[in-house]
């Protein structure tokens, strides 16, 4: 910048017939695009620590009263539409916190040292200042369903997950289960906001399903670190790949019993075609593709297989569609 003023200024001082320097007004609008450039890098910076792609993972709130066929009310629907927004809001200002006390461990990792915290983009103290506030709105987004029962679901994910981040990630096995009952705490939290019954089969689902991705994410991470990985997560010191592997296996297998029993339920209480039945091919196969994109060493974040498996977006879509033909049509 200074080399600039120089420039202009030498230029200006030889014109002929006292031209004003024209010096200042240049470098104050130059000054104005840099604030207004460090501005918007600074938001940017903001929303990728939020983690607005993981906020997939909050459609969980939808499963529990889409499963008991409210979601077509509009009250269900607005309660659910509440309960999504306010683990938004608790799931990114976590995310903050979490990258604020672990902005050294993640510098030792290659995806992560990207993130805007660990590269130096946003302070730690700031990253927690953000946190703290979008906890708040998370909580307080809560009671707009007219209950204490969602915000106490979502207190209890942030209290939880803020434990995990300072002492019971480090604790092999209940790591794995710690971070699996987050995508449970997120069925309960769409079924307490709309006051619909859990079934135990579909708790069981949720939550074995829950423990296989995060078994998955671990098997990622465990290869993605190599001798890194004690720096990185110590309880992947603790692991083995045959012992993930194991986890895997059998979360899976819970899931896929579990659900078929589910299934069997329901349909037992509908007449005409077995919709409920058929939904079971889909389920299984979306089991499979996951665990095969896993096995490719792609599990380190669910949302990415998600969001970037089109075979597997393919297969869900297909049981969406049956198991709401078989909840609103059936």
């Amino acid at each position: 910048m200074a080399e600039d003023v120089g420039t202009d200024v030498g230029t200006d001082v030889g014109r002929p017939g006292g031209v004003p320097d024209l010096a200042m007004p240049q470098s104050n609008g130059g000054d104005a695009r840099d604030d207004s450039s460090q501005r918007a890098s600074l938001l940017v910076a903001l929303v990728r620590t939020a983690r607005p792609r993981q906020w997939v993972k909050n459609v969980l709130v939808a499963a529990a009263p889409g499963a008991a066929g409210v979601l077509s009310h509009r009250g269900a629907a607005f309660d659910t539409a509440v309960a999504f927004v306010s683990f938004c809001l608790a799931s990114s200002g976590t995310y903050f916190v979490n990258d604020a006390l672990d902005v050294e461990a993640d510098r030792l990792h290659p995806t992560k040292q990207r993130r805007p915290v660990a590269s130096g983009r946003i302070s730690p103290h700031t990253a927690f200042t953000v946190g703290i506030a979008l906890i708040g709105a998370a909580l307080g987004a809560g009671f707009l369903t007219g209950s204490w029962e969602l915000p106490l679901v979502v207190a209890i994910y942030i209290a939880l997950t803020t434990t995990y981040t300072v002492w019971l990630k480090h604790v092999a096995v209940v790591d794995l289960g710690v971070v699996a009952s987050g995508f449970v705490l997120r069925t309960i939290a769409g079924a307490v906001a709309t006051g619909v019954p859990i079934s135990n089969w579909f708790f069981i689902v949720a939550s074995f399903g829950s423990l296989f991705m995060v078994a998955g994410k671990r098997h990622a991470e465990y290869h993605e670190m190599g001798s890194d990985r004690a720096g990185f997560r110590s309880t992947l010191e603790e692991y083995s790949v045959a012992y993930l592997n194991y986890v895997r296996a059998v979360a899976s297998g819970v899931a896929m019993v579990a659900y078929c029993l589910w299934a069997f339920d329901k349909s037992a209480h509908h007449g005409g075609v077995p919709w409920f039945e058929l939904s079971i091919v889909p389920f299984v196969l979306g089991v499979l593709r996951y665990a095969l994109v896993v096995e490719w060493g792609r599990g380190g974040a669910p949302e990415d297989i998600v969001l970037g498996d089109r075979p597997l977006q393919v297969i869900g879509v297909a049981w969406v569609i049956v198991v709401a033909v078989a909840i609103y049509v059936g």
